[in-house]
């Protein structure tokens, strides 16, 4: 049976966040930050990066893993590239930082790549595409993880995260192309909303250590809080007869981008530094364009329309299905929610009711 769910106003959401940073003793600065990405997260639909994240940001700190007042530093500075050490610290703020830097070093250069080591989870990869694509500028996003998920094509075990990328480009009229996907099949957080919800998960999304598809999120992900060690995500693509390969090979390409070319910790050899930082070194790329760097003329937004229009006016095989564009659910989603708010999982109220309970900060989620 399907979990209830309450509704509750973007304000009231970022309110108990910023509660439960504030009693964690994080700097009034990056709460703000962090506050502002991971509500606009649970705005845009994106369930399992926003709130939701608070139950295993308790588990990284409880583990000594996650420093609440880091000194977020540029260690590296080019012309046109950059290097920010995130010192341990959730990677919210750092990855604002490092896009602001990306959008200026584009605007004066044309191109502008900041990336971010030493960091922890930092949301949803959108949330930073759409930012660049926000100030007029072509952006892309990537970032490696914290624990292993994927299993690579034709192995049984598990080596890369969910590997995120996301892009954005901004339009003259329309709102940014927005394309924001894990390289698995499926992220993390959804098999664990799957669990939330009492919803069983679609075949092809987990397998078990045979193998063997999974569909009981219980067994996947459950009362552990992470993902069970028995079971991995598929590369995009979900089996080899079905091209995984190509999810397998993006998620290698992420991997390269955010640890291994700013010196964050590729997840095969985490922990195996001579001084390993508290937490676990995730890394982010930023890489911000400037159309006028390619064009002498002021067509991009205008082109970057027709190309939107025309794959809204497309035939749709199920009239009840129109076309969509990358970003339209999203927008559709926040759209809904706020003027409705944000759904939250009555299992997800009492955990974060708990872990207020237990960080002595007010609980503001009362139905």
């Amino acid at each position: 049976m399907a979990e209830s769910l309450d509704r509750f106003p973007a304000a009231q959401v970022g309110r108990q966040i910023g509660a439960v940073f504030r009693a964690w003793g994080m700097s009034e600065a990056l709460i703000g930050a962090s506050v502002e990405i991971m509500v606009e997260t649970d705005l845009r639909g994106i369930d399992s990066h926003g709130i939701a994240m608070l139950p295993p940001y308790a588990q990284f700190r409880a583990e000594g893993k996650l420093n609440m007042t880091p000194d977020v530093r540029v260690v590296l500075d080019g012309p046109a590239t950059a290097v920010l050490d995130g010192d341990s610290g959730l990677g919210h703020a750092a990855s604002l930082q490092a896009v602001e830097l990306a959008i200026g070093k584009a605007r004066s250069l044309g191109l502008g790549a900041v990336a971010v080591r030493n960091s922890m989870h930092f949301g949803a990869a959108g949330a930073y595409a759409l930012r660049i694509a926000q100030a007029g500028l072509v952006g892309l996003a990537t970032t490696n993880a914290s624990s292993r998920s994927l299993v690579p094509t034709r192995a049984r075990d598990k080596l890369f995260g969910t590997n995120p990328l996301a892009f954005a480009a901004p339009a003259a009229n329309n709102r940014p192309f927005v394309l924001d996907m894990a390289t698995t099949t499926v992220a993390v957080g959804k098999v664990k909303l799957a669990w939330l919800n009492g919803k069983p998960m679609p075949s092809g999304w987990v397998v078990d250590e045979n193998g063997a598809a999974e569909t009981d999120g219980a067994k996947a992900f459950g009362q552990q809080q992470r993902f069970s060690e028995r079971h991995g995500l598929t590369p995009l693509g979900g089996l080899a007869d079905m091209a995984s390969h190509k999810g397998y090979g993006l998620a290698a390409m992420v991997e390269i981008l955010s640890a291994i070319l700013p010196g964050a910790s590729f997840i095969g050899l985490r922990g195996r530094k001579a001084n390993p930082p508290m937490g676990n070194d995730i890394g982010h790329f930023f890489l911000a364009i400037d159309p006028k760097a390619f064009r002498t003329d002021d067509g991009f937004g205008t082109e970057m329309d027709a190309m939107i229009d025309q794959l809204h006016a497309l035939p749709a095989a199920d009239p009840a299905l129109p076309v969509l564009v990358p970003g339209d659910p999203e927008e559709a989603a926040r759209a809904e929610r706020l003027r409705l708010g944000i759904p939250l999982p009555a299992i997800l109220l009492e955990q974060l009711r708990e872990l207020c309970r237990a960080a002595n900060a007010e609980f503001v989620l009362e139905a």
